[in-house]
């Protein structure tokens, strides 16, 4: 079953039952993005790992490449 198959399913369960309607998939992703990232950091520091930034590092290895 698909995402949307299910997501249909659950508004039909909930609209004959009388409860709101779930939220669409990918309805809250923009918010759960910056939330994971957060949680990516914080977990670093716990590990001892520095905290790096993908784009960043990938940044910081292009101008140090030898030309």
């Amino acid at each position: 079953m698909s995402i949307t198959q299910q997501y249909l399913l659950d508004a039909y369960r909930a609209r004959s039952l009388g409860e709101p309607v779930p939220p669409a998939p990918g309805t809250h992703d923009r918010r759960v993005a910056p939330q994971r990232r957060g949680d990516r950091r914080f977990r670093a520091v716990l590990a001892g790992r520095p905290v790096r930034h993908r784009f960043g590092a990938a940044l910081d290895r292009w101008r140090r490449r030898p030309t």
